[in-house]
């Protein structure tokens, strides 16, 4: 199924766009009287994300959206999925790959960047350093980059941010690994070492920020001895190829650890109250995550998205709350037990500050069984079929534990409970291994609550990007280049013109396709995404080859282990 409209009938193009005037002032005070504005007008609208909306540049951050979104916030954990021999260890890796997928929603603010065009794509890569794991089997695997203590970090850390959209003003590629080193911790003396120790305490201030930033390695304790280890490359390559209704393809991969994900993107928003509710629009089915080869060869696995929602609106200041549940299902791979994951997002009270509660279970699934479809929530799991509980908050700390000689929340778990919710004694489920398995959860030492992940302790890795002059005309930086100038020089009525053309030549070539009577073909991905997930198409493929040669200083590994066929 194509999501193309048809080129002889009426479009979204054809509609006249609601607009929010400029105020003219700049300031926090003039975005906010535009924001109010907006909020009116899309109230009663049921998708404003299908909607032809044109924004004054001065409400806009100077980033374009396919590059904004990615889902790799911290690619080391996405490294990592495939490098346990376990299918439960694998499953945790998915889950904490599920927990910093969105880190930018944590540690860094909402923004509001600038609309895809049709045709527009974006590549880019990172060169990471592998996580390291301790002796202990208890501890958690720890990063290696972009980390800080525990309990620093009393607000956004906006740092990663920070250097990533200062790429963009700046069009040069930014080498993200060099300008990090100024952000690791010392590496460890032994894989059982779990502390972390950065070198500069994290900044609010922004030109502080920035000044970390261009220290490049001067913390030669730290740079010197990571420089030496190996990197893992994960590339990214997306592209816009819907405009009405707004949707992108998207694939990654790192090919060394035999590591791929895929995805369709779309979303739904709708005002509701003095919040903004944002949802997977029709044909975004979720993140799928395939194991090519290593341990967990021919394994897939299936993320959800969870529903968000846009607070502090009317007051100027957004902050994010998450409800619903995330789904992770394993399939394929080895013959034996799989696991399936229920995140379940605690409902916040419309008293009182947010806690960003989360609590959830992994579950096994029997070869043949279809009824675990059915179970959304933490209370449709039979006690005898959970294998492990987790709860925290999706902003810190989650803990998990076995459950067996354990326990396991309840059904009723409210916002005063959790993260620590009430607990009752179950007995112990029985799971035959299909090998000498962690899974195996009757092994005594196993109701210890451990760390599961301290996102608090994590930062944004940024990316690298191809310097402007090797970039094609439709590629997102290259794009909107002159939009970013103007908005970094402060000039938001030339940015808001320079954006305005961007939109106005967007319209003009869909009305060229529509007289010509011809339909608009991707460039990297085939145009059928019914499926929830693309087919890169042979210059999709020759894209991620090259992405994946890209020079860089720091990626030892390169296409080790790379089987891309077209």
């Amino acid at each position: 199924m194509s999501i193309a409209t048809n080129p002889q009938t009426s479009t979204a193009d054809d509609e006249p766009a609601i607009s929010v005037p400029d105020s003219g002032d700049a300031g926090e005070g003039g975005k906010l009287k535009m924001i109010i504005q907006l909020v009116k007008k899309c109230l009663g609208v049921k998708d404003i994300a299908s909607m032809r909306l044109s924004l004054p540049a001065s409400l806009l951050e100077p980033i374009p959206n396919l590059e904004y979104w990615h889902y790799l916030d911290r690619p080391d954990l996405f490294a990592a999925i495939n490098d346990s021999n376990d299918p439960f260890e694998r499953m945790l890796s998915v889950l904490r790959f599920a927990f910093t997928k969105d880190l930018k929603f944590i540690h860094g603010k909402i923004c509001k960047p600038y609309n895809s065009v049709l045709g527009e794509h974006f590549r880019a890569h990172w060169d990471v350093v592998p996580i390291a794991y301790p002796d202990e089997p208890t501890e958690p695997p720890t990063p290696q980059i972009f980390t800080v203590p525990a309990g620093t970090s009393n607000g956004p850390i906006e740092t990663a941010f920070v250097s990533e959209t200062d790429s963009v003003r700046s069009g040069k590629s930014s080498k993200s690994t060099r300008s990090g080193l100024s952000f690791v911790s010392k590496p460890k003396k032994s894989p059982s070492t779990a502390a972390t120790s950065p070198q500069q305490p994290v900044e609010t201030n922004v030109a502080a920020q920035m000044s970390k930033l261009s220290l490049d390695g001067r913390n030669s304790g730290s740079s010197d001895s990571l420089e030496e280890q190996p990197r893992l490359r994960v590339i990214y390559v997306t592209e816009q190829v819907s405009h009405h209704p707004p949707v992108s393809a998207y694939y990654a991969s790192c090919p060394s650890r035999n590591v791929e994900m895929s995805g369709i993107d779309q979303i739904s928003a709708k005002v509701s109250g003095t919040t903004l509710r944002v949802s997977p629009g029709q044909y975004n089915q979720g993140i799928f995550i395939n194991l090519t080869g290593g341990f967990g060869e021919g394994e897939a696995y299936h993320i959800t998205h969870p529903v968000a929602s846009v607070n502090g609106i009317l007051r100027g200041s957004f902050y994010l709350t998450v409800g619903d549940s995330t789904i992770i299902t394993c399939s394929g791979g080895r013959p034996g037990h799989k696991f399936r994951t229920i995140i379940e997002y605690k409902e916040e009270s419309w008293l009182g500050r947010a806690h960003f509660l989360v609590e959830g279970v992994i579950h096994s699934v029997h070869d043949g069984d279809t009824q675990h479809e059915e179970w959304t929530k933490v209370k449709h799991v039979p006690q005898n079929r959970i294998v492990a509980i987790f709860d925290g908050t999706w902003r810190g700390h989650i803990r998990w534990r076995r459950v067996g000689a354990g326990s396991y929340p309840t059904a009723i778990s409210s916002v005063a409970s959790s993260p620590n919710p009430s607990h009752s004694q179950l007995p112990t489920p029985t799971i035959p291994a299909a090998s000498e398995s962690k899974a195996d959860i009757s092994r005594p030492g196993n109701d210890e609550y451990t760390t599961l992940i301290d996102l608090s302790t994590l930062q944004i890795i940024p990316k690298e990007v191809r310097p402007l002059e090797k970039q094609l005309p439709h590629e997102s930086r290259k794009l909107w280049q002159t939009v970013t100038d103007h908005l970094v020089n402060k000039e938001f009525s030339e940015a808001t013109k320079e954006k305005m053309a961007i939109e106005q030549r967007q319209r003009d070539d869909a009305a060229e396709r529509k007289r010509k009577g011809i339909e608009f073909v991707p460039r990297y991905f085939e145009q059928d995404v019914s499926r929830g997930y693309p087919t890169l198409t042979p210059e999709g493929w020759k894209a991620v080859e090259e992405e994946l040669e890209e020079n860089s200083a720091y990626c030892i590994e390169g296409t080790q282990g790379a089987k891309l066929a077209a």
